[in-house]
């Protein structure tokens, strides 16, 4: 069931933020403060260790409750509703959207064409522990026996700008592993992260949901032609696993099924992270930390589902957007 598609330009609540908007576009933030000496108790929420402070917007009381009466006349309670659902809401594709899957309870259960999808998720939950602590562990070793020091992610856009990015923002939890990131096609690229690293002790993640992205298919084709420099074609099983659901493909290149982890199309590229994508973000912090992280993330998507819009900090953040 698609989304509500009704224009927020047709509501009663839009035509009166217009004229709010008209009455209060000359608001002076220092002149709001000193109105109202409580006005960043008044115009904040605090949810868990999350503190949401927007009283610096040009914003009043009055804003606020125009704003949520046009999330009611919008219907967004069932809009979210429908997201958690796993309905069809992205229209464009006529898919579910539905990474908050990834981070459900393994009690919950969460349905895409009638296939409680739970399950499967956190099968590929515990594959990725398995491996992830085999390496960092040092239990699985090259090909001459040595343990892994670097890790490479290979990928493009949100396989490659996710986990880089949380990578670097728990970089506190970091362990004895090198991650590097790989994406730009430019071949300067891929050469310069090679002149760092040991083909003998450096695994490679080749991230692609079809495995013929040709940046990302472009980059690992290098790769694997300098490892071969080094090493032989069964080498490759021991150093490169996929991110991907092209088992053909996969194949071919020479990547030991042991090493693959499946991804779903109900997953946007934006938001991969918090599946197997995330397999380098695992290696860098381990396992732990990244399911920690997953954790977290389902605390906000319930905070997010199921608390009245006045106190619901992405909603807030979503509606003020708005006015600004």
């Amino acid at each position: 069931m698609a989304l509500n598609n009704i224009d927020p330009t047709t509501t009663n609540a839009w035509n009166k933020l217009k004229e709010h908007h008209k009455n209060s576009k000359d608001l002076n933030i220092k002149e709001l403060f000193a109105q109202d000496e409580k006005r960043a108790e008044n115009f904040s929420k605090i949810w868990n260790d999350f503190l949401l402070d927007y009283s610096k917007n040009k914003i009043t009381s009055e804003t606020i409750q125009l704003l949520l009466d046009l999330a009611n006349q919008l219907n967004l309670k069932s809009s979210i509703d429908k997201y958690f659902s796993g309905d069809e809401i992205n229209q464009t594709e006529g898919r579910a959207v539905l990474h908050t899957a990834l981070r459900a309870k393994e009690n919950e259960e969460i349905y895409v064409d009638s296939v409680n999808v739970v399950p499967e998720v956190y099968e590929v939950k515990r594959h990725i522990k398995e491996f992830t602590e085999s390496i960092i562990e040092g239990n699985s070793k090259g090909y001459t026996g040595k343990s892994f020091t670097d890790v490479v992610n290979i990928g493009i856009g949100g396989s490659d700008l996710d986990p880089a990015m949380v990578t670097e923002a728990l970089k506190f939890y970091k362990n004895h592993l090198n991650v590097h990131f790989v994406s730009n096609v430019d071949g300067d690229h891929v050469h310069e992260v090679l002149k760092t690293l040991n083909p003998e002790t450096t695994l490679f993640v080749v991230v692609s949901k079809t495995f013929t992205t040709q940046e990302t298919l472009s980059n690992a084709t290098t790769i694997k032609k300098w490892f071969l420099e080094h090493a032989t074609q069964k080498d490759i099983a021991k150093h490169f696993a996929a991110v991907s659901t092209n088992t053909e493909k996969i194949a071919e290149f020479g990547i030991s099924d042991k090493n693959v982890f499946p991804m779903w199309d109900w997953v946007g590229g934006r938001f991969s992270l918090w599946s197997a994508v995330g397999l380098s973000i695992a290696l860098a912090v381990g396992y732990e930390n990244f399911d920690s992280m997953l954790q977290g993330a389902n605390e906000m998507d319930i905070h997010f589902k199921e608390t009245e819009f006045e106190e619901n900090l992405p909603v807030l953040m979503a509606l003020i957007s708005i006015s600004v």
